[in-house]
């Protein structure tokens, strides 16, 4: 399969410049705020210690996620922070002390906010979409000189399901990447959360400096489980992996009145996974010179570390078969987060599951 040396198997961190607190619980009129407790949050909460701790994690690169809002002022069009950008500057020579790559991902965009399903949609609004493509204009002039050690990751998750509009807009912020660096590397994602199912909708061009991604997180009855932002703590019940299928039947018909779900599955399991990435290797037979990667998988912390692992086993023994990269989600998420996908403890900041980091580990 096709790759881009320096980003075969990788971690991301969240929690620091994105999802450091859940705006959705906020006063409307105060979620695009950022106050002088973020800012000292985005002080302290990651250093170069961290970075140097995932490299000991025997991956070759990092998904730094951040939020639109932090490094532009929302009330302020096209006004940039450097406070915050000077972290990303300064993580940015952490990574390149340790050998580490970076994907620059934009986590939430003005309009593309999942914990604020009210705002303008960022697809069909004019003023959002020129913000978008300048913020991206804006990395370029700031990191033209690096190389491919970076990649630019325009969006994390357009949470809209129409592809056409998604299309238009990042062919607009790449031609204009590509006018000030012809060899960025710039990564791509599906419509509809980044969907596995949606990759048959992407657009795929002739460059080589342009890699597709998707996210996988199915089934979500598993990865969420009691998680505090979909819905599933109402149901309160653990969902093991691999389980009978009758569990997983039962939490469907709770959570969406699915009377019939998963006819075809005596097991939830393996056997799932395999069938439900099966669009991404059609993908692959369809564009046999494109570079295509998971860019985001994991499972919520409420989650029994063994039923982790096995989940884990069976997604990474597809990317493994198939020969995908992939980058894990996440190194470590905030105790205020709502869905906690932390792959370390909170306190030393080591494995829950050496299990895990084994199968993370370039080989």
């Amino acid at each position: 399969m096709n790759f881009i040396p320096g980003y075969t198997r990788g971690i991301g961190i969240g929690g620091w410049l994105t999802n450091y607190k859940r705006i959705a619980v906020l006063p409307e009129e105060k979620r695009m705020d950022v106050t002088i407790g973020d800012f000292e949050h985005f002080d302290s909460y990651i250093t170069e210690w961290d970075v140097k701790n995932i490299t000991s994690f025997g991956v070759d690169h990092i998904r730094l996620a951040f939020d639109q809002i932090v490094l532009e002022e929302f009330d302020n069009p096209y006004h940039y922070r450097d406070c915050t950008f000077r972290h990303i500057d300064d993580f940015l020579g952490w990574a390149k002390k340790y050998g580490l790559n970076v994907i620059l991902n934009l986590h939430k965009a003005v309009g593309c906010y999942c914990d604020c399903p009210g705002q303008k949609p960022l697809l069909e609004t004019p003023e959002y979409r020129d913000r978008f493509k300048a913020l991206w204009v804006e990395f370029e002039r700031r990191y033209h000189d690096y190389g491919h050690e970076i990649m630019f990751e325009l969006m994390n998750e357009i949470t809209d399901s129409e592809s056409d509009k998604w299309n238009s807009l990042w062919h607009e912020t790449a031609a204009e990447i590509r006018n000030l660096n012809p060899d960025r590397l710039i990564m791509i994602g599906s419509a509809s959360w980044n969907s596995v199912d949606k990759l048959s909708d992407l657009d795929v061009v002739d460059d080589p400096n342009v890699v597709y991604t998707f996210h996988f997180y199915s089934p979500h009855e598993f990865t969420h489980q009691r998680g505090l932002l979909t819905g599933n703590h109402w149901y309160n019940r653990d969902m093991p992996w691999p389980c009978d299928i009758k569990r997983y039947r039962e939490c469907a018909e709770f959570m969406y009145g699915n009377k019939n779900a998963y006819p075809e599955y005596d097991e939830m399991g393996k056997k799932f996974i395999y069938d439900h990435l099966a669009p991404a290797k059609k993908f692959l037979s369809d564009h046999p010179s494109a570079v295509l990667t998971c860019g985001e998988f994991g499972t919520i912390r409420s989650c029994p570390v063994e039923w982790r692992e096995n989940w884990f086993a069976d997604v990474i023994g597809w990317l493994d078969e198939n020969e995908i990269p992939f980058t894990i989600w996440n190194y470590l998420s905030t105790p205020y987060d709502g869905n906690r996908f932390s792959l370390v403890d909170d306190d030393r900041r080591q494995p829950v599951s050496e299990k895990i980091f084994d199968m993370i580990r370039i080989k």
